[in-house]
């Protein structure tokens, strides 16, 4: 191969190098953009049920059949995605569907290792004194219990059901990403 031939295919691996890394980062870009729902807020992200009945529709408007019926508040949601004021969520045993965005609200909530629910007796999840491992025990819940989260350091949750609060571990939660902080 001639040197001018070796330069247009070293020139042509340039461009074509460049071009991907200009792709790349337009898709980077728009991975960032699409992070956020028309709302502004973060896309997904967690809230609770407001309102003590909340119908679960199969689609994004009051003439979509109703597929499920919540009947208590407080229960924690994930928004998955969002049309207009209507907000897709999942709940901590899977189940989609659609709400109003009036019905639900922005405090947090979880339930206790949710996928340990009837795997075996005995299993506990310890609510602690302090957001450490070894910090004594205050309650010992079974899975599924509903927790008021406060907030979350990124490892531990301050938390609070039936009248005691402590401190849960954040990977025994439905509620909490891994690694999310908040107050």
């Amino acid at each position: 191969m001639g040197f001018v031939m070796r330069h247009v295919i070293s020139n042509a691996s340039v461009l074509i190098l460049a071009a991907f890394l200009g792709v790349a980062a337009m898709t980077a870009s728009a991975h960032a953009q699409a992070a956020k729902g028309p709302s502004g807020l973060p896309l997904p992200r967690f809230v609770s049920l407001k309102a003590k009945s909340v119908n679960l529709r199969i689609g994004p408007s009051l003439d979509y059949a109703v597929a499920f019926r919540y009947l208590k508040s407080g229960v924690p949601v994930e928004i998955i995605q969002e049309y207009d004021n209507w907000r897709r969520i999942r709940d901590a045993d899977g189940t989609e569907g659609w709400v109003n965005q009036a019905l639900l609200s922005g405090e947090r909530t979880a339930v206790a290792a949710p996928w340990m629910r009837g795997k075996s007796e005995g299993v506990f999840v310890n609510l602690r004194r302090d957001p450490q491992g070894t910090a004594p025990i205050v309650a010992r819940m079974e899975p599924g219990v509903f927790l008021r989260i406060g907030e979350c350091n990124g490892d531990w949750c301050h938390a609070e059901t039936q009248g005691v609060e402590g401190w849960i571990a954040q990977n025994e939660i439905w509620g909490a990403y891994p690694g999310e902080a908040f107050k």
